[in-house]
């Protein structure tokens, strides 16, 4: 008996909106489903006082692919922002990412020449030939200096762990360059959509049937009955009901307040380095969008240890999750009418590019084989 949808995806993340956008364009029936009261997952933001507020942290899109950056355009236009945060530590400004311009700050040295210098000056003693660690790998790229004031703390609170115990391809993310270059992103094409995120969602979703609050594992039965085919998004360990035991992951709690001024820091995001200041980085939102408003709207982000009643952010890939993943992977592969597809069914870190890219790479490889 033919069933009312040919595809089921659970969670209205990109991955599973990028992935019913492209079904439903090619003829197949989708009914996207979320528990949260919105549709667009971490990227949903909530407009107070008329300001676009990034309500799971800031998100800034940025590619070098122009395939990528063309498909988000056919949704909504997007505007010039280049994030460029500073880091505040006790009291003293610097620039990111780590730059010339911070090399300055710290060191008065003028060249690229005179900052590799000090740098290989700063690590001589180490011995670092090969990273072994976060530690390690921070200070063979930047120095003690930078290393105990920018990277230490920061890192060891956003975290919850020593950074001698964390893998060092964490910081591998982190642009090092020796020109004056604050721009975070080399990416060629950059920005923040006009008038939200939001818009994006909407645009992906057009004309696909959705629904809210609903719990998939509360009636997974009846879900799984309505479609032909399910795409899941969530985390995949919670799809096997843990059986294997938990993936750990690092949480966040936000906590946000409406100012009675015009401009709060001046810039979009401030990094707060030291390890005994509770949050991680104050944002004010109004500065993604050029806002001018008489009021702006700021929110202090504050990294806790997850467990199952918080939401997952940042995936901990360190050898033992690792190995527990690729359990649930070999599990997930025995499921025939289920496609795993995203930053939770993957438990993995994407980017939004990222992510968008494995949603039409799993969608096209589909339709291709139809």
């Amino acid at each position: 008996m033919k069933k009312k949808y040919d595809y089921l995806i659970v969670g209205s993340g990109l991955f599973g909106n990028v992935f019913a956008h492209q079904m439903n364009k090619n003829g197949f029936k989708c009914l996207v489903i979320d528990k949260r009261n919105h549709l667009g997952g971490n990227i949903y933001s909530e407009k107070t006082e008329g300001i676009n507020v990034h309500k799971y942290g800031p998100h800034i899109f940025h590619t070098n692919d122009k395939s990528i950056w063309d498909f988000v355009n056919q949704f909504v236009e997007f505007n010039h922002f280049r994030y460029s945060p500073l880091a505040n530590y006790k009291g003293e400004l610097y620039n990111l990412p780590f730059n010339m311009h911070t090399f300055h700050q710290f060191w008065n040295v003028k060249t690229p020449q005179e900052a590799k210098a000090k740098i290989k000056d700063q690590i001589k003693d180490l011995n670092i030939i090969k990273p072994k660690n976060l530690e390690e790998q921070a200070l063979s790229l930047v120095g003690k200096d930078i290393y105990e004031k920018l990277i230490k703390g920061y890192t060891e609170k956003q975290w919850g762990r020593d950074a001698k115990g964390l893998p060092s391809f964490i910081i591998k993310r982190l642009p090092v360059r020796y020109t004056y270059d604050n721009n975070y992103f080399n990416d060629k094409y950059q920005g923040i959509p006009i008038g939200g995120y939001n818009k994006l969602t909407e645009g992906l979703l057009e004309n696909i049937d959705t629904q809210l609050n609903v719990d998939y594992f509360q009636n997974k039965e009846h879900f799984n009955e309505l479609a032909s085919k399910v795409v899941y998004t969530g985390k995949i360990d919670e799809f096997f009901n843990y059986k294997l035991g938990y993936l750990n992951y690092r949480s966040l709690r936000f906590e946000s307040e409406t100012l009675e001024q015009e401009n709060y820091q001046g810039i979009a995001a401030i990094n707060y380095t030291e390890r005994n200041v509770p949050y991680t980085r104050i944002i004010e939102h109004k500065h993604f969008e050029y806002g001018q408003g008489p009021k702006t709207i700021i929110t202090k982000e504050f990294p806790q240890e997850w467990d199952k009643n918080k939401e997952p952010y940042y995936p901990i890939n360190d050898d033992k999750n690792i190995s527990l993943y690729k359990k649930y992977k070999d599990l997930a592969d025995q499921e025939e009418q289920i496609i795993f597809g995203g930053r939770l069914a993957e438990y993995k870190y994407y980017d939004m590019h990222q992510v968008i890219a494995s949603a039409l790479k799993k969608s096209n490889d589909i339709l291709n084989n139809q």
